[in-house]
Protein backbone atom coordinates (compact mmCIF):
# COMPACT_ATOMS: atom_id res chain seq x y z
CA UNK A 1 0.00 0.00 0.00
CA UNK A 2 1.40 3.61 -1.14
CA UNK A 3 2.22 5.70 1.76
CA UNK A 4 1.85 9.67 1.70
CA UNK A 5 5.04 11.99 0.81
CA UNK A 6 6.39 13.56 4.17
CA UNK A 7 6.69 17.30 4.51
CA UNK A 8 10.34 16.47 4.88
CA UNK A 9 10.90 14.59 1.60
CA UNK A 10 8.56 17.28 -0.39
CA UNK A 11 11.06 19.85 1.26
CA UNK A 12 14.18 18.10 0.35
CA UNK A 13 13.03 17.54 -3.25
CA UNK A 14 12.13 20.98 -3.76
CA UNK A 15 16.00 22.36 -2.43
CA UNK A 16 16.90 19.70 -5.58
CA UNK A 17 14.93 21.56 -7.71
CA UNK A 18 15.65 25.47 -6.59
CA UNK A 19 19.42 24.30 -6.72
CA UNK A 20 18.99 23.23 -10.45
CA UNK A 21 16.99 26.14 -11.05
CA UNK A 22 19.65 28.57 -9.46
CA UNK A 23 22.42 26.83 -11.43
CA UNK A 24 21.01 26.71 -14.80
CA UNK A 25 19.90 30.44 -14.49
CA UNK A 26 23.87 31.29 -14.15
CA UNK A 27 24.27 30.07 -17.73
CA UNK A 28 20.80 30.85 -19.24
CA UNK A 29 18.64 33.52 -19.33
CA UNK A 30 15.31 33.37 -19.07
CA UNK A 31 14.04 29.92 -20.78
CA UNK A 32 12.08 28.97 -17.38
CA UNK A 33 9.62 26.81 -18.92
CA UNK A 34 12.48 24.54 -20.80
CA UNK A 35 14.49 24.39 -17.85
CA UNK A 36 11.51 23.38 -15.74
CA UNK A 37 10.28 21.09 -18.48
CA UNK A 38 13.88 18.86 -18.38
CA UNK A 39 13.25 18.75 -14.91
CA UNK A 40 9.91 17.61 -14.84
CA UNK A 41 10.74 14.71 -17.55
CA UNK A 42 13.88 14.10 -16.14
CA UNK A 43 12.19 12.81 -12.78
CA UNK A 44 9.18 11.96 -14.53
CA UNK A 45 11.70 9.17 -16.34
CA UNK A 46 10.77 10.32 -19.75
CA UNK A 47 12.62 11.92 -22.68
CA UNK A 48 12.20 15.44 -24.08
CA UNK A 49 11.86 16.82 -27.67
CA UNK A 50 12.88 20.67 -28.12
CA UNK A 51 11.78 22.73 -31.05
CA UNK A 52 13.24 25.89 -32.04
CA UNK A 53 15.36 27.84 -34.51
CA UNK A 54 19.37 28.04 -33.96
CA UNK A 55 21.06 29.74 -31.58
CA UNK A 56 18.34 29.48 -28.44
CA UNK A 57 20.43 28.23 -26.23
CA UNK A 58 19.14 24.17 -26.29
CA UNK A 59 21.94 22.85 -26.46
CA UNK A 60 23.88 24.79 -23.98
CA UNK A 61 20.59 23.82 -21.72
CA UNK A 62 21.06 19.91 -21.90
CA UNK A 63 25.27 20.59 -21.46
CA UNK A 64 24.61 22.66 -18.23
CA UNK A 65 21.89 20.05 -16.59
CA UNK A 66 24.13 17.36 -17.16
CA UNK A 67 26.92 19.46 -15.50
CA UNK A 68 25.02 19.88 -12.39
CA UNK A 69 23.51 16.53 -12.43
CA UNK A 70 27.18 15.19 -12.25
CA UNK A 71 25.30 12.11 -14.68
CA UNK A 72 27.70 10.50 -17.65
CA UNK A 73 26.69 12.64 -20.95
CA UNK A 74 27.07 11.74 -24.70
CA UNK A 75 26.26 14.46 -27.97
CA UNK A 76 25.49 12.37 -31.08
CA UNK A 77 24.67 14.99 -34.47
CA UNK A 78 22.41 13.56 -36.32
CA UNK A 79 23.29 13.82 -40.28
CA UNK A 80 21.60 12.01 -43.09
CA UNK A 81 24.39 9.61 -43.36
CA UNK A 82 24.13 8.20 -39.74
CA UNK A 83 24.27 4.51 -39.18
CA UNK A 84 22.61 2.89 -36.53
CA UNK A 85 25.70 1.53 -35.22
CA UNK A 86 26.88 4.97 -34.94
CA UNK A 87 24.14 5.82 -32.26
CA UNK A 88 23.78 2.23 -30.85
CA UNK A 89 27.54 0.54 -31.23
CA UNK A 90 28.88 -2.41 -33.47
CA UNK A 91 30.77 -5.37 -33.57
CA UNK A 92 34.35 -5.21 -34.34
CA UNK A 93 36.68 -8.42 -35.01
CA UNK A 94 39.54 -8.80 -33.15
CA UNK A 95 42.03 -10.68 -34.95
CA UNK A 96 44.66 -11.77 -31.58
CA UNK A 97 41.57 -13.44 -30.44
CA UNK A 98 39.65 -14.46 -33.62
CA UNK A 99 36.65 -12.94 -31.68
CA UNK A 100 33.88 -10.72 -32.12
CA UNK A 101 33.73 -7.75 -29.79
CA UNK A 102 31.42 -5.52 -28.54
CA UNK A 103 32.18 -1.46 -29.12
CA UNK A 104 29.42 0.50 -27.56
CA UNK A 105 27.95 3.38 -28.79
CA UNK A 106 27.15 6.69 -27.63
CA UNK A 107 23.79 5.87 -26.76
CA UNK A 108 25.08 4.11 -23.37
CA UNK A 109 25.06 6.80 -20.98
CA UNK A 110 22.74 8.62 -18.44
CA UNK A 111 21.89 11.81 -20.69
CA UNK A 112 22.05 11.13 -24.44
CA UNK A 113 21.75 14.60 -26.67
CA UNK A 114 20.10 13.95 -30.05
CA UNK A 115 21.09 17.03 -31.80
CA UNK A 116 18.73 17.93 -35.03
CA UNK A 117 17.13 13.99 -34.51
CA UNK A 118 15.11 14.69 -37.54
CA UNK A 119 17.88 14.63 -40.26
CA UNK A 120 18.58 10.89 -39.28
CA UNK A 121 17.22 8.69 -41.20
CA UNK A 122 14.35 5.70 -41.09
CA UNK A 123 17.43 2.62 -39.55
CA UNK A 124 18.64 5.17 -36.88
CA UNK A 125 15.19 6.03 -35.86
CA UNK A 126 14.31 3.23 -35.33
CA UNK A 127 17.66 2.03 -33.51
CA UNK A 128 16.99 4.54 -31.02
CA UNK A 129 12.91 3.73 -30.55
CA UNK A 130 14.33 0.55 -29.62
CA UNK A 131 16.49 2.46 -26.88
CA UNK A 132 13.70 5.20 -25.59
CA UNK A 133 10.90 2.66 -25.34
CA UNK A 134 12.68 -0.79 -23.71
CA UNK A 135 15.97 1.45 -22.09
CA UNK A 136 18.03 -1.64 -24.16
CA UNK A 137 19.88 -2.18 -27.67
CA UNK A 138 20.58 -5.11 -29.73
CA UNK A 139 24.06 -6.02 -31.17
CA UNK A 140 24.38 -8.87 -33.06
CA UNK A 141 22.93 -11.27 -31.36
CA UNK A 142 23.03 -10.22 -27.92
CA UNK A 143 20.56 -7.33 -26.17
CA UNK A 144 22.62 -5.15 -23.58
CA UNK A 145 20.36 -2.82 -21.13
CA UNK A 146 21.50 0.88 -21.00
CA UNK A 147 22.71 2.45 -17.99
CA UNK A 148 19.97 4.10 -15.24
CA UNK A 149 18.87 6.53 -15.59
CA UNK A 150 18.60 7.08 -19.43
CA UNK A 151 17.48 10.53 -20.53
CA UNK A 152 17.12 11.14 -24.15
CA UNK A 153 16.69 15.26 -25.37
CA UNK A 154 16.31 15.32 -28.70
CA UNK A 155 16.45 18.40 -31.10
CA UNK A 156 15.12 19.72 -34.01
CA UNK A 157 14.79 22.85 -36.46
CA UNK A 158 10.94 23.85 -37.57
CA UNK A 159 12.35 25.84 -40.44
CA UNK A 160 15.05 23.99 -42.42
CA UNK A 161 13.29 20.77 -43.25
CA UNK A 162 15.18 20.14 -46.37
CA UNK A 163 17.22 17.03 -45.87
CA UNK A 164 15.18 16.01 -42.82
CA UNK A 165 12.95 13.20 -42.15
CA UNK A 166 9.72 13.40 -40.41
CA UNK A 167 9.71 11.15 -36.86
CA UNK A 168 6.84 8.38 -36.88
CA UNK A 169 4.61 8.75 -34.81
CA UNK A 170 5.54 5.93 -32.45
CA UNK A 171 9.14 7.71 -32.10
CA UNK A 172 7.09 10.62 -31.21
CA UNK A 173 4.66 8.84 -28.54
CA UNK A 174 7.83 7.73 -26.66
CA UNK A 175 8.16 11.51 -25.73
CA UNK A 176 7.18 12.54 -22.80
CA UNK A 177 7.21 15.97 -23.41
CA UNK A 178 7.61 18.16 -26.64
CA UNK A 179 8.97 21.75 -25.34
CA UNK A 180 9.05 24.68 -28.12
CA UNK A 181 11.65 26.57 -27.66
CA UNK A 182 10.59 30.40 -27.88
CA UNK A 183 12.68 33.73 -28.83
CA UNK A 184 14.00 35.75 -25.81
CA UNK A 185 11.97 38.59 -24.60
CA UNK A 186 14.06 41.83 -25.42
CA UNK A 187 15.14 42.50 -21.92
CA UNK A 188 16.74 39.02 -21.70
CA UNK A 189 18.13 38.95 -25.09
CA UNK A 190 20.29 42.12 -24.11
CA UNK A 191 21.67 40.04 -21.32
CA UNK A 192 22.73 37.44 -23.63
CA UNK A 193 24.44 39.64 -25.90
CA UNK A 194 26.64 41.19 -23.25
CA UNK A 195 27.53 37.57 -22.40
CA UNK A 196 29.33 37.74 -25.82
CA UNK A 197 28.83 33.84 -26.09
CA UNK A 198 30.60 32.82 -22.94
CA UNK A 199 28.01 31.64 -20.98
CA UNK A 200 29.64 27.71 -21.49
CA UNK A 201 32.50 29.37 -19.57
CA UNK A 202 30.37 30.49 -16.36
CA UNK A 203 31.46 27.76 -13.73
CA UNK A 204 28.39 25.70 -12.07
CA UNK A 205 28.35 23.18 -9.61
CA UNK A 206 27.08 19.64 -8.57
CA UNK A 207 23.56 20.26 -7.10
CA UNK A 208 21.81 16.97 -8.26
CA UNK A 209 23.26 13.03 -8.50
CA UNK A 210 21.68 10.08 -9.52
CA UNK A 211 20.78 9.25 -5.83
CA UNK A 212 18.57 12.77 -5.37
CA UNK A 213 16.97 11.74 -8.88
CA UNK A 214 15.92 8.78 -6.79
CA UNK A 215 14.54 10.33 -4.08
CA UNK A 216 12.81 13.05 -6.66
CA UNK A 217 11.43 9.82 -8.02
CA UNK A 218 9.89 7.89 -4.76
CA UNK A 219 8.02 11.47 -4.17
CA UNK A 220 6.81 11.47 -6.97
CA UNK A 221 5.17 7.79 -7.49
CA UNK A 222 3.23 8.60 -3.81
CA UNK A 223 1.66 12.06 -4.32
CA UNK A 224 -1.43 11.44 -4.55
CA UNK A 225 -4.15 12.05 -7.15
CA UNK A 226 -7.67 11.48 -6.57
CA UNK A 227 -10.09 9.86 -8.94
CA UNK A 228 -11.35 13.15 -9.99
CA UNK A 229 -8.30 13.94 -11.25
CA UNK A 230 -7.32 10.38 -12.98
CA UNK A 231 -11.19 10.85 -15.01
CA UNK A 232 -10.23 14.28 -15.90
CA UNK A 233 -6.99 13.28 -17.55
CA UNK A 234 -8.76 10.50 -19.34
CA UNK A 235 -11.59 12.96 -20.73
CA UNK A 236 -9.00 15.44 -22.15
CA UNK A 237 -7.30 12.69 -23.75
CA UNK A 238 -10.54 11.05 -24.90
CA UNK A 239 -11.78 14.29 -26.58
CA UNK A 240 -8.90 14.53 -28.72
CA UNK A 241 -9.77 11.22 -30.59
CA UNK A 242 -12.75 11.83 -33.53
CA UNK A 243 -14.40 8.73 -33.49
CA UNK A 244 -14.60 8.57 -29.28
CA UNK A 245 -15.56 12.28 -29.45
CA UNK A 246 -18.80 12.01 -31.43
CA UNK A 247 -20.78 12.54 -28.31
CA UNK A 248 -18.87 15.59 -27.69
CA UNK A 249 -18.71 16.91 -31.27
CA UNK A 250 -23.34 16.61 -30.68
CA UNK A 251 -23.18 18.61 -27.38
CA UNK A 252 -21.26 20.76 -28.90
CA UNK A 253 -23.23 21.50 -31.48
CA UNK A 254 -26.29 21.55 -29.40
CA UNK A 255 -24.80 24.60 -26.87
CA UNK A 256 -23.82 26.43 -29.96
CA UNK A 257 -20.08 25.71 -29.47
CA UNK A 258 -16.78 25.23 -31.79
CA UNK A 259 -16.49 21.49 -32.77
CA UNK A 260 -12.58 21.27 -32.60
CA UNK A 261 -11.92 17.88 -33.03
CA UNK A 262 -12.85 18.07 -37.13
CA UNK A 263 -9.14 19.09 -37.13
CA UNK A 264 -7.84 15.85 -35.37
CA UNK A 265 -7.22 13.20 -37.84
CA UNK A 266 -5.76 11.24 -35.00
CA UNK A 267 -5.70 11.64 -31.23
CA UNK A 268 -3.29 10.87 -28.42
CA UNK A 269 -2.69 7.49 -27.29
CA UNK A 270 -3.42 5.58 -23.72
CA UNK A 271 0.82 6.81 -23.44
CA UNK A 272 -0.83 10.66 -23.07
CA UNK A 273 -2.95 9.91 -19.63
CA UNK A 274 0.04 7.96 -18.27
CA UNK A 275 2.62 11.39 -19.38
CA UNK A 276 -0.12 13.48 -18.37
CA UNK A 277 -0.75 11.96 -14.93
CA UNK A 278 2.84 11.85 -14.18
CA UNK A 279 3.64 15.23 -15.40
CA UNK A 280 0.99 16.52 -13.17
CA UNK A 281 2.72 14.89 -10.07
CA UNK A 282 5.98 16.61 -11.08
CA UNK A 283 4.24 19.41 -11.06
CA UNK A 284 2.86 19.20 -7.52
CA UNK A 285 5.91 18.49 -6.10
CA UNK A 286 7.77 21.81 -7.64
CA UNK A 287 4.67 22.98 -5.75
CA UNK A 288 5.59 21.77 -2.25
CA UNK A 289 2.51 19.81 -2.74
CA UNK A 290 1.20 15.81 -1.90
CA UNK A 291 -1.71 15.81 -4.04
CA UNK A 292 -2.50 16.85 -7.64
CA UNK A 293 -4.47 19.56 -8.55
CA UNK A 294 -6.72 20.26 -11.67
CA UNK A 295 -4.41 23.36 -12.19
CA UNK A 296 -1.52 20.87 -12.25
CA UNK A 297 -2.44 19.04 -15.10
CA UNK A 298 -3.76 22.00 -17.08
CA UNK A 299 -0.31 23.21 -16.79
CA UNK A 300 1.22 20.44 -18.28
CA UNK A 301 -1.36 19.55 -21.39
CA UNK A 302 0.28 21.41 -23.65
CA UNK A 303 4.09 19.84 -23.67
CA UNK A 304 2.47 16.41 -23.45
CA UNK A 305 0.01 16.92 -26.18
CA UNK A 306 1.08 18.76 -28.40
CA UNK A 307 3.02 16.13 -30.47
CA UNK A 308 0.57 13.38 -30.18
CA UNK A 309 -2.06 15.11 -31.97
CA UNK A 310 -2.55 14.59 -35.40
CA UNK A 311 -3.86 17.37 -37.38
CA UNK A 312 -5.70 17.17 -40.91
CA UNK A 313 -5.36 19.38 -43.96
CA UNK A 314 -8.39 21.49 -42.98
CA UNK A 315 -6.50 22.67 -39.57
CA UNK A 316 -3.37 23.65 -42.25
CA UNK A 317 -6.02 25.47 -44.14
CA UNK A 318 -7.45 27.18 -41.26
CA UNK A 319 -3.75 27.83 -39.88
CA UNK A 320 -4.73 25.84 -36.73
CA UNK A 321 -2.08 24.53 -34.36
CA UNK A 322 -2.42 21.56 -32.32
CA UNK A 323 -1.60 24.33 -29.07
CA UNK A 324 -4.78 26.14 -30.21
CA UNK A 325 -6.81 22.59 -29.89
CA UNK A 326 -5.22 21.84 -26.39
CA UNK A 327 -5.92 25.51 -25.15
CA UNK A 328 -9.77 25.22 -26.24
CA UNK A 329 -10.27 21.55 -24.75
CA UNK A 330 -8.83 23.03 -21.42
CA UNK A 331 -11.61 25.70 -21.79
CA UNK A 332 -14.46 23.73 -22.95
CA UNK A 333 -14.26 20.36 -20.51
CA UNK A 334 -15.69 20.46 -17.12
CA UNK A 335 -12.60 20.67 -14.37
CA UNK A 336 -13.83 18.43 -11.08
Amino acid sequence: METAVSKNELDECAQYVRACREEVSKRLVGQKEVVDAILTALIAGGHILLEGVPGLAKTLAVRTFAEISGLAFRRVQFTPDLLPADVTGTLVYEQSTGKFLVHKGPVFSNIVLADEINRAPAKVQSALLEAMAEHQVTIGEGTFRLPEPFFVLATQNPIEQEGTYRLPEAELDRFLMKIVVPYPKPEEELAIVRSNGRALNVPVRQVFSAAALQKCRAAVEVIAADEKIVSYIVSLVNVTRPAAAKESRRDAAAAGKDDITRYISFGASPRAGIALLRCAKVAALFAGRSFVLPEDVQAVARPVLRHRIVLNYEASADSVVADDLIAKILELMPVP
